[in-house]
C-alpha cells in the first residue's frame, strides 16, 4: 500500500511538472510567435512532451492561454491588491503607494512582463479567449473606481484643489501607467523601471496637486457638444 502510494504521488508530481512546462513552453511561444500563428503541437514540442500529453492538461488552445495568464498577477491587480491592505489616513500616499507597485511589480517579475507582452501585444482577444479579456476588463475597472475613490478622498483632505475633476484625473494617471507599461515591456532595456517608478509616480502627482483637470473643463466640454439651434431652423 505504501508503494502505491508513492507512485501514485510521484505520478502526480509528474504531472504537475509537466503541466507547468507547458506553461512554460507556451509563455515562449506566444510571446514569440503570437497567440494565433502558435499551434498546440508548437507549445509541446518546445516543451519536450507529446502532442496528446498536453490534451491531457488543456482541452485547448484557449483554455491553455487562459491557465498561462492565471499564473500571473497583473500590475493593475497587484495596485488593487496594495490598495486593499492600507488604510487612508494619506489617500494620495496611498495612490502613489498603488501606482508605484503597479510598475515596480513589472519590472522585476519576468512572468509578469513575458504574459503582459502576450495579453497585450501579442494576441487578438477572440470569443474563444473572452474569459481573459474579462479579467482584464474587471480588474481595470476595479482599479478605476479605486483611484477615483482616493482621488475625491485627497481632495475632501485638501491634498488636491478642490474643483479637481477626480474622473478625468482618473483617467489621465491609467493613461500615463499603461503607456509606460506597454511602451517599456516591449523595450526593457530602455531605462531601469524599477528605480525610475518613483520618480515618474511623484512627477505625475505634482502636476495634478499644482495643475489638475477640473470639473469646469468637462462642464463647458458636455455644453460644446450641444449645437447651438439655428435661427433659420426656427423661423
Amino acid at each position: 500500500r505504501k508503494a502505491g502510494t508513492g507512485m501514485a504521488r510521484r505520478t502526480r508530481e509528474e504531472a504537475a511538472a509537466t503541466r507547468e512546462a507547458l506553461l512554460d513552453a507556451a509563455e515562449r511561444e506566444f510571446r514569440g510567435r503570437g497567440v494565433a500563428h502558435t499551434t498546440l503541437a508548437d507549445v509541446a514540442e518546445a516543451a519536450g512532451v507529446t502532442r496528446g500529453a498536453i490534451y491531457w492538461h488543456f482541452r485547448d488552445k484557449a483554455e491553455l492561454f487562459e491557465a498561462m495568464c492565471e499564473r500571473a498577477a497583473m500590475p493593475m491587480e497587484a495596485m488593487l491588491g496594495c490598495a486593499g491592505a492600507r488604510r487612508c489616513a494619506d489617500p494620495l500616499g496611498t495612490l502613489r503607494d498603488m501606482a508605484v507597485m503597479g510598475l515596480t511589480r513589472l519590472a522585476h517579475d519576468a512572468r509578469t512582463q513575458a504574459v503582459f507582452d502576450v495579453m497585450f501585444h501579442k494576441c487578438e482577444f477572440t470569443a474563444d479567449l473572452a474569459p481573459v479579456a474579462q479579467r482584464q476588463r474587471t480588474a481595470d475597472e476595479g482599479c478605476r473606481r479605486q483611484v477615483i475613490e482616493l482621488l475625491e478622498k485627497a481632495i475632501a483632505r485638501r491634498q488636491l484643489p478642490a474643483d479637481t475633476d477626480a474622473r478625468l484625473a482618473a483617467e489621465l494617471l491609467k493613461a500615463f501607467m499603461v503607456g509606460v507599461m506597454h511602451e517599456w515591456v516591449q523595450n526593457p532595456a530602455a531605462y531601469d523601471l524599477e528605480r525610475v517608478a518613483p520618480v515618474m509616480i511623484d512627477t505625475v502627482l505634482a502636476g495634478l496637486m499644482t495643475s489638475p483637470p477640473r470639473r469646469a473643463l468637462r462642464r463647458k466640454a458636455v455644453r460644446r457638444k450641444v449645437a447651438p439651434r439655428s435661427l433659420t431652423a426656427e423661423s
